[in-house]
């Protein structure tokens, strides 16, 4: 990262693309065969590079140099913030898929936050209808949705689920819509602004020399405790972090930390009965000023039946005001979106 100065701008808000295939009629495909040369080619387009990698059984997880990348089976996630263009990248992902035996996208999903500035971002991610019309050219029955207030704070969603399954043996065909519909699966994310400045000193190489000193100071390492941890502290400042379980689970972070334009993003795909506390937990370790949550979970989710508990007990918070709050059925999956702010202290002046 550059010096921090008046002219420097960093643009926290990252852009998130999701997209599963349908089992290989081989049944034998998988995206972690692909190799690192091939995934740093496909990043190429993207604008970021990797700087680490773990993995396990179940998921390989790529820290870059522009955020995360996560690579399973049969599903493949990419998230970037800046100026990259992870959309640039879905025709060669298409193809390394195919050389897998993938030849069905079952869905997609892309979403981000309205960015803070823009005006500084490169094709196709200069306004959400561009990034609309590159997907269509793909996936021509795609759908697009904001939540929010398009004049504030909102949250874009382009998804596409269509499991076309009919050029597969009927048996394999008929095992993978009952696995598609009935396997269960989650996202939460907490994206948050005006962060404690305290807090954001510990993302700063003049305090500490690397990501895991960071991470012990604030307590990171607690949030999801079972989580293999593999972190980055960027010079002069910034973090990044992947953690993943060996369920299969993930969980990443992404600190912005001037003040200027301060951002953290929290993302996992952990299966919870309830996230109220996970998000409390997230929330009083890197104190926002406010914060958007999302969640989308399947009918088989232990999330999806928890979302109107989370929002009737998560609205009754002293210290948070609500300022909207959004709930969408898609036909596999629900989605909740919420956004609070801090209350200010009624003593103050």
């Amino acid at each position: 990262m550059e010096e921090n100065n008046d002219g420097y701008f960093f643009e926290g808000v990252e852009k998130l693309l999701e997209v599963w295939f349908a089992e290989s009629s081989a049944g034998t495909g998988d995206l972690r065969n692909i190799s690192r040369l091939d995934w740093e080619n496909l990043l190429c387009h993207v604008k970021c590079e990797i700087i680490s990698f773990t993995k396990n059984d179940l998921i390989d997880a790529f820290l870059l140099s522009e955020s995360s990348m996560f690579v399973s089976r049969r599903r493949w996630i990419l998230k970037t913030c800046g100026t990259t263009t992870p959309l640039k990248c879905l025709d060669q992902l298409l193809q390394l898929a195919r050389e897998q035996g993938y030849t069905v996208v079952t869905d997609i999903y892309y979403s981000r936050k309205n960015f803070t500035k823009p005006e500084v971002q490169n094709a196709p991610h200069r306004g959400f209808y561009e990034e609309v019309y590159y997907l269509d050219t793909l996936f021509p029955e795609g759908r697009s949705y904001c939540l929010g207030s398009i004049n504030q704070e909102c949250w874009y969603l382009y998804t596409f689920s269509k499991p076309e399954l009919k050029a597969l043996p009927d048996v394999i065909a008929e095992e993978a819509i009952i696995k598609d519909t009935t396997e269960p699966d989650q996202t939460i994310e907490i994206l948050m602004q005006n962060l404690d400045q305290d807090v954001m000193s510990c993302f700063s190489k003049s305090k500490f020399t690397n990501g895991r000193e960071a991470a012990i100071a604030t307590g990171i390492q607690h949030i999801l405790p079972d989580m293999l941890i593999d972190d980055f502290l960027f010079d002069p400042c910034g973090y990044s972090m992947n953690g993943i379980n060996e369920r299969g689970e993930y969980m990443t972070i992404h600190i912005t930390p001037e003040e200027k334009f301060s951002y953290v993003s929290f993302e996992s795909n952990v299966d919870l009965a309830n996230y109220t506390k996970l998000i409390n937990h997230v929330i009083k370790t890197f104190k926002p000023g406010k914060f958007l949550v999302t969640i989308f979970a399947n009918k088989s989710s232990l999330a999806y039946e928890t979302m109107k508990e989370l929002e009737s007990e998560y609205s009754t918070l002293s210290n948070w005001q609500r300022n909207d709050m959004q709930c969408c059925n898609f036909p596999l999956y629900n989605l909740l979106f919420a956004q609070y702010s801090r209350k200010l202290d009624s003593s103050s002046t």
